[in-house]
């Protein structure tokens, strides 16, 4: 059981600290042993709390899972304050963050793909679609708003509106790289950040000029439609 609080303060910096220790501790046991065959009761043990204690921050594994993706998209964002604090080219800022991302998930690379092979199930909460990813991909989106939001270049305002999403879902496709990259230190994954980052400036700057306004609106109206 959770101990009763004594003072306004204790609780909520004494709660953090434990829920942050089962957090860190079931990463660990992830890496260890893999996410099936990781209990909340190995857990707790490992933690040194009790089961239920475990269970009162955490429900389920699947939460555990949620916490850590807010984690690491903190640690991300976190990371890019300094990058993106000064404003900057599109380009340079965008390049800046997404590599800023890809040092982040390092130290997770080696059990990553049980995560993303269990969040891509249809209809797992573990996905980066699902109502229960809302808070980790709310606050990545928030990044790459601030990302577009300091950008020197112009950008079409339409497109300004949705790109820090756009922008979501090429991380995404990044992080799926990254996931199977067998490259020493993952340096192809960088690569792919290089050359796309210079690609991505492009086809934004491209979306002011009249003759692509058309089917910058297209596309638009698509992602609108299936999001």
């Amino acid at each position: 059981m959770v101990e009763p609080a004594t003072s306004d303060t204790e609780p909520t910096a004494k709660g953090e600290q434990t829920r942050r220790l089962i957090v860190d501790t079931a990463v660990r046991l992830f890496g260890e042993q893999g996410y099936d065959k990781t209990t909340m009761r190995a857990i707790a043990t490992a933690a040194g709390v009790s089961v239920g204690n475990a269970y009162y921050y955490f429900p389920s594994k699947d939460h555990l899972v949620q916490a850590f993706y807010t984690t690491v998209q903190d640690a991300h964002a976190e990371a890019c304050e300094q990058l993106l604090a000064a404003p900057g080219t599109f380009v340079d800022r965008l390049r800046a963050a997404m590599l800023a991302g890809v040092e982040t998930m390092a130290p997770y690379h080696g059990f990553a793909g049980t995560f993303f092979k269990t969040a891509a199930e249809p209809g797992s909460p573990l996905s980066p679609f699902s109502a229960e990813s809302a808070p980790a991909r709310e606050r990545s989106v928030r990044m790459f708003r601030s990302v577009v939001d300091g950008a020197t270049t112009k950008i079409d305002p339409e497109l300004r509106a949705e790109l820090p999403e756009l922008l979501w879902l090429a991380q995404m496709g990044v992080t799926l790289y990254w996931v199977h990259d067998t490259s020493p230190g993952q340096e192809k994954t960088r690569l792919l950040v290089e050359r796309s980052a210079p690609l991505i400036d492009r086809l934004v700057a491209m979306s002011r000029f009249r003759m692509f306004k058309p089917v910058t609106r297209e596309i638009l109206s698509l992602y609108r439609l299936l999001r």
